[in-house]
């Protein structure tokens, strides 16, 4: 466990090194800080030392400039050290969102397709603010603790050698072996924590979007009956972290008072033997019990670093995970002159098992035809465009463009060929003008429009308010079915790729709509390569060829 610990922080140092000059900037103020506030003491006590008549170094009068001077720089300085960690700490959560969304990027579609939403959103929110923690408050403290550790056992044993050991053993106790006590003892309850904060998430989302369904079929009741229970399994998790981190903090500080003791006793025994004066034992004492503070950090930390560390290892593992496809960069750039599906086979794993999708199937597609696909649902159709684009690779036989293998394309530039329109529309919650740019984003307005009259969707925006400007609501939810449908087929044909492939792009269409759109399809006929997957006859007889797919197999 404490292998893993290490194997995580090494991770999240690893981080840092864009930072490195600030991280030593801080330390070195926090040090600095440390010894202003444990001096100011010290210098009380040679104070005490002089008023009743024993020798100091230093004369009372500079003792209480020293004190007041040391109280100025510590407000300075630990106002100076927290800014420089915070700073640090939002510098790399927008480092590590940007890492989680790349790293996001090409995982999908393959490996993202079927993953908990809300379990995600949990991650690239809670989980990567818990990071803070560990960036504004753990690294420098760790470092300021070592350093203080070391200085002040130099001080001490500068009375008794034996005493600067002991303080010594007391800091590498305290800084060292109760954070390591306390972080093995919750580590699971943490992690269980925020999978299960993640899976309360999950259930939220899920039951915000079904809002109108549950209040339909009467199924509210259940939805709150379940959302109490993981908020229940939740609190009873986070009780159990809260315990233990009173437990952790009344054993440190039992730990605190059984070490000041013994080294009282010791100091005790060396005046005993005259090895030592009542001074010799008044400061090193007071140096020692007011030096707590940054080990005494360190040992709070276990606790609270508990959920940070199952916050870090869910990060990581989306991180380091493999994607299925892995993008091809400065690859072939060939023009499109049609495509080839030769003897593939595709299978994927859903629930541990494997599933044939695709079986020896095989589709020349030459440019400037439209290829019509139909089949029942399930039968392959849509899996088919998804490993045209390289969403999947094929586990047998090959996918080519131009004769050349879609492995060797250059995967920006395969896109940028391909205009590829999903049965479910995704909308942002952004203008209407914006969510059809997506697809060419230096467009311009006269292109935006003469993609939309294609889309038979022109004059339905012209009828909103705002027009173009017309905000879509979450997911499109102030948009129908077939609108929304219809402003896909705008993204399609203003993205004006040489290689069409629409998967059901008239689905939830009128008779009239469907009409335009087909006209607007065959018009381009002359200028584009379709493949056309649709179970509407109206829709399908539009193409030069139309093959049916069957449990993954092509027939004509």
């Amino acid at each position: 466990m404490l292998k893993q610990y290490w194997k995580t922080t090494c991770k999240m140092i690893g981080l840092v090194k864009p930072l490195t000059l600030y991280m030593i900037v801080a330390i070195l103020m926090g040090i600095a800080g440390f010894l202003c506030s444990t001096f100011i003491p010290v210098f009380g006590a040679m104070g005490i030392l002089n008023i009743i008549g024993m020798d100091t170094v230093l004369p009372l009068q500079q003792i209480f400039i020293a004190i007041l001077a040391f109280a100025v720089l510590r407000g300075i300085l630990r106002y100076a050290e927290q800014a420089s960690n915070h700073y640090i700490a939002f510098r790399l959560l927008a480092l590590i969102r940007d890492k989680l969304f790349r790293a996001l990027r090409k995982l999908c579609p393959a490996k993202l397709e079927g993953r908990d939403r809300g379990n995600l959103i949990a991650l690239l929110t809670a989980d990567v603010e818990l990071l803070e923690v560990f960036y504004a408050h753990t690294i420098s403290p760790t470092a300021i603790a070592i350093g203080m550790s070391l200085i002040m056992s130099i001080f001490i044993g500068s009375y008794h050698f034996v005493l600067g050991f002991y303080a010594l053993f007391a800091y590498l106790v305290l800084g060292a072996f109760v954070p390591a006590y306390v972080a093995t003892r919750g580590k699971d309850v943490a992690r269980r924590f925020r999978d299960a904060s993640g899976e309360l998430g999950s259930h939220v989302l899920d039951s915000l979007r079904g809002l109108e369904e549950s209040l339909q079929y009467k199924m509210g009741e259940s939805r709150l009956k379940e959302m109490k229970e993981k908020s229940d399994h939740l609190a009873s998790l986070e009780k159990k972290l809260k315990e233990g981190i009173g437990h952790n903090q009344a054993v440190t500080n039992t730990i605190v008072l059984a070490l000041s003791v013994v080294f009282l006793w010791i100091a005790m025994h060396f005046v005993s033997y005259g090895s030592l004066d009542f001074g010799g034992i008044l400061i090193p004492f007071v140096a020692f019990v007011s030096s707590f503070g940054p080990v005494l950090a360190l040992a709070n930390l276990g606790s609270t670093l508990q959920p940070t560390f199952a916050a870090a290892s869910r990060v990581f593992e989306i991180l380091e995970e493999k994607p299925m496809v892995e993008e091809v960069k400065n690859g072939n750039r060939p023009e499109f002159t049609g495509a080839n599906v030769s003897n593939v086979n595709f299978t994927y794993e859903t629930n541990g098992d494997n599933v044939e999708i695709l079986k020896d199937f095989t589709l020349p597609i030459e440019k400037n035809k439209m290829i019509g696909l139909v089949g029942k649902s399930g039968s392959g159709k849509s899996t088919l465009l998804k490993l045209l684009m390289r969403f999947w690779d094929c586990n047998e036989g090959e996918i080519a463009l131009s004769d050349v293998s879609i492995k060797e394309w250059d995967t920006d530039w395969l896109r940028q060929q391909e205009s590829y329109m999903t049965q479910d529309t995704h909308l942002f919650q952004d203008t209407i003008e914006n969510n059809i740019k997506l697809a060419k984003w230096n467009a311009t307005r006269e292109e935006i429009i003469e993609a939309c009259k294609k889309a038979s969707i022109h004059e339905f925006i012209l009828s909103l308010p705002n027009g173009y400007e017309t905000q879509v609501g979450e997911l499109g939810d102030t948009l129908s079915g077939g609108e929304r449908q219809r402003i896909g087929l705008a993204r399609a044909f203003l993205h004006d790729a040489p290689f069409l492939l629409l998967d059901e792009p008239t689905s939830n269409l009128d008779s009239l709509n469907e009409a335009v759109i087909l006209k607007s399809l065959v018009e381009q006929k002359a200028e584009k390569t379709v493949i056309l997957v649709s179970h509407r006859e109206s829709t399908i007889r539009m193409a030069d060829e139309i093959y049916h797919v069957h449990n993954g197999r092509r027939s004509s």
